[in-house]
């Protein structure tokens, strides 16, 4: 199992792309060379353009011995520098780095003063956020099965059955917030749908209970719009 983090700018998401550049494409370029054969890498899940990962976990099948901790470092050697592999270490042959993930966390960051340093992984806003009521509402991502709400139109899912167990908003200073959210699965878009709808809320441009009816209509038109790519994190991947 790879575990990596990476500058999600320069990419058209995680996974391979026909005409554009993705992680995906480039550890398994960096771990064929290495391996002298072409592997395939298999990741826990996508992330869409632009978004960041300070954990995403990864596996590739191979027989026999590995110095897990050489191929690492030669990886880092070769790898761009947006995209940095913490360990690497054996697993059993049926883990499987998407199927056998248990929940996933991520960030969404905003900040309500200019600031240059932050630009680049965090929303700047101005408006005035009631962020008591935004957690108001975010409770009731904890009691809901179906966030088909805030799924992106025209998806290729299954099931927009999702398990939500953490969602709630951190201070962390004066002028910076993040949106912590953990789930089993994820939908595409789905954490920028929420938070873009939670924004509403802090906007008082709905009410906790008009929150409560979208999320029960499931129609992605009657949700907050998508927040921008640039400040969403996949901070951790759990495994049991």
């Amino acid at each position: 199992m790879i575990h990596l983090s990476y500058d999600g700018t320069s990419y058209h998401g995680w996974q391979i792309q026909p005409h554009s550049s993705s992680v995906q494409e480039e550890l398994q370029k960096a771990l064929s060379t290495l391996l002298r054969r072409e592997t395939e890498v298999v990741g826990a899940g996508r992330t869409d353009t632009g978004v960041h990962a300070r954990h995403m976990t990864a596996h590739f099948d191979l027989e026999g011995e590995l110095d897990t901790a050489q191929l690492a470092y030669r990886l880092n050697r070769i790898l761009p520098r947006d995209i940095a592999i913490g360990k690497i270490e054996p697993v059993a042959d049926d883990m499987h780095a998407r199927f056998s993930a248990t929940a996933r966390t991520y960030h969404y960051y905003i900040h309500t003063k200019k600031d240059p340093f932050r630009s680049r992984y965090s929303l700047e806003t101005h408006f005035q956020l009631d962020f008591a009521k935004m957690n108001e509402a975010a409770e009731i991502l904890l009691l809901t099965e179906d966030f088909g709400a805030f799924c992106k139109s025209h998806s290729d899912v299954k099931t927009t059955i999702c398990h939500v167990s953490e969602a709630r908003w951190i201070q962390q200073s004066e002028t910076e917030w993040y949106f912590r959210i953990t789930a089993n699965r994820f939908l595409r878009n789905m954490v920028r749908a929420v938070v873009g709808t939670l924004i509403e809320v802090g906007r008082e441009k709905i009410t906790i209970e008009d929150f409560r009816h979208i999320i029960e209509g499931k129609k992605r038109t009657e949700a907050g719009e998508s927040m921008p790519a640039h400040a969403l994190f996949l901070e951790k991947v759990e495994y049991v």
